[in-house]
C-alpha cells in the first residue's frame, strides 16, 4: 500500500510541475506560426504522456498484485456440524389380522338356526348356528340309558367279586360293557357338539354366507365370517441384505394412504426363513386400532429405521461433485484473508447413507470447516472467492 501511494504522489508532482504548460490553447497555436514549433511542442507533450502512462501501468500492476481490483466469485458457505442422522428403508406393505376366520362347518346337514347378524360383536363361546343333527340326539339319549345300565351292572358284579362271589369272566365282561358304554355316549357327546358353531374369539360377525335351510357340507360350504380388528399389524417382505439392520424392536412408520394415517411403531417379528423366488424376508409391525378404521388387506407402506448415528458428519446433497474418474468431491474454504476473502480446496469425500437430500460423510471433512454451497457449480481448485454471510 506504501508503494501505491508513493507512485500516486510522484503522478501528481509531475503533473504540477509545469502548470502553464499542461495544455496546448488556441491563442498558443495562433501566436506560433511556425510547424516546426509546433512538431516540436508535440514531441514534448508525447514524451511527457508515455512517461505518465508507464507510471500508471506501475501503479496498475502494483494495485492488481495486492488484490485491490481484482474479481471474486460470489459464494455462500455452511460450516460443518455434528447432528443425529438416521436412514430408513420403505417397503410396500399390507395390513393383516390373525383373527380373521372364515367358518366351516365340522358336520354335514341342514342350517336349520342362524344365532347372530351381521355386524353384531360376540364373545368367544357364543352359539353362531345350529345344523341338524339327523336323530344324534335322540340316539344320545339311548346310549345314555344304556350307560346307565351297564353301570349298574358293573358296580353289583364288582361287590359280588370283590365278596368272592361270581366268576372273574363275569367280572371282566361287566367291567367292558360298561366301559364301551363310556366311550360310546363321549363320542356321541362331540359327534353332537358338531351340529353346533360357537365363536372362536371376540370379534365382529363380518359376513352370514349360508343360508337357512341350505345343506352344508364340511370344509366346501362356508358359513359366516367372523373378524376381530384389535390386533391389526401390517406385514411385508423386505430384502435379504437388510437382514443384519432390521431386527425385532427396530423403530418403524406404518402409512396408510387409503386412510390418511401414518402411525409410529416398530418391529415386533422378524421371519427366519429367506424365500428363494424374491430373495425377501417377511416382518410384522403391530398398529392399533382404536376407531375400527383400519381393515384386513388394506395397502400401505411400511418404513424401517435401519441405521442410526447420533454423531453424524451430513451435509446436503446438491454441495457434492463428482469428477471424471467417478470421485466425489466437495469445496472446502481455506486461508482467510480479510474478513470475507478465502481460497477454494477441492476435496474427496466418502460417503455413507443418504435420507430426504442430506448424505452422511465418513471420510474427507470434520467438524468446523466451511463447505461452498450456493456458487459452487463456478470454482476451481485453488481459487479466490469472496463469502457472503447470510
Amino acid at each position: 500500500m506504501k508503494k501505491i501511494i508513493c507512485l500516486c504522489c510522484t503522478f501528481i508532482i509531475l503533473i504540477s510541475c509545469n502548470p502553464g504548460k499542461s495544455e496546448i490553447t488556441v491563442k498558443d497555436s495562433q501566436s506560433n506560426n511556425s510547424i516546426s514549433d509546433l512538431n516540436a511542442k508535440k514531441a514534448e507533450y508525447s514524451k511527457k504522456i508515455n512517461e505518465l502512462n508507464l507510471e500508471l501501468d506501475k501503479i496498475n500492476e502494483a494495485i492488481k498484485s495486492l488484490g485491490g481490483d481484482e474479481k471474486r466469485t460470489l459464494i455462500t458457505a455452511f460450516e460443518v456440524k455434528k447432528q443425529p442422522f438416521e436412514h430408513e428403508i420403505e417397503v410396500q406393505a399390507n395390513i393383516k389380522t390373525r383373527q380373521n376366520v372364515l367358518i366351516f362347518p365340522e358336520f354335514s346337514g341342514r342350517l336349520i338356526e342362524i344365532k347372530v347378524t351381521e355386524g353384531q360383536k360376540v364373545k368367544k363361546g357364543k352359539l353362531l348356528a345350529v345344523i341338524d343333527d339327523a336323530g344324534l340326539k335322540s340316539q344320545l339319549d339311548q346310549m345314555k340309558l344304556e350307560l346307565s345300565l351297564a353301570k349298574t351292572s358293573y358296580n353289583r358284579t364288582k361287590r359280588l367279586w370283590e365278596q368272592k362271589i361270581g366268576s372273574e369272566m363275569m367280572y371282566l365282561e361287566s367291567r367292558t360293557r360298561y366301559k364301551g358304554a363310556q366311550k360310546q355316549v363321549s363320542q356321541m357327546r362331540k359327534q353332537l357338539a358338531r351340529t353346533k358353531i360357537y365363536a372362536p374369539f371376540d370379534g365382529i360377525i363380518d359376513e352370514i354366507s349360508a343360508r337357512l335351510g341350505s345343506n352344508l357340507v364340511p370344509g366346501v360350504t362356508p358359513v359366516l365370517r367372523i373378524v376381530n380388528l384389535d390386533n391389526m399389524f401390517a406385514e411385508s417382505d423386505v430384502p435379504e441384505n437388510y437382514i443384519p439392520n432390521i431386527r425385532v424392536g427396530s423403530k418403524a412408520t406404518v402409512t396408510i394412504p387409503a386412510l390418511n394415517q401414518s402411525q409410529k411403531t416398530e418391529i415386533e417379528k422378524t421371519g427366519n426363513f429367506v424365500t428363494a423366488s424374491n430373495r425377501t424376508f417377511r416382518v410384522e409391525a403391530p398398529l392399533k386400532n382404536p376407531n375400527g378404521f383400519i381393515k384386513p388387506n388394506l395397502n400401505a407402506r411400511l418404513n424401517v429405521i435401519d441405521y442410526f448415528n447420533p454423531e453424524a458428519i451430513t451435509i446436503p446433497l446438491r454441495v457434492l461433485r463428482e469428477d471424471s474418474n467417478g470421485k466425489v468431491y466437495v469445496f472446502v474454504l481455506i486461508q482467510p484473508e480479510e474478513k470475507d476473502g478465502y481460497t477454494t480446496e477441492k476435496r474427496n469425500v466418502k460417503l455413507g447413507k443418504s435420507k430426504n437430500e442430506i448424505v452422511e460423510i465418513l471420510k474427507g471433512i470434520t467438524v468446523g470447516e466451511l463447505i461452498v454451497d450456493d456458487g459452487v457449480n463456478l470454482l476451481v481448485d485453488n481459487q479466490k472467492v469472496k463469502r457472503i454471510i447470510e
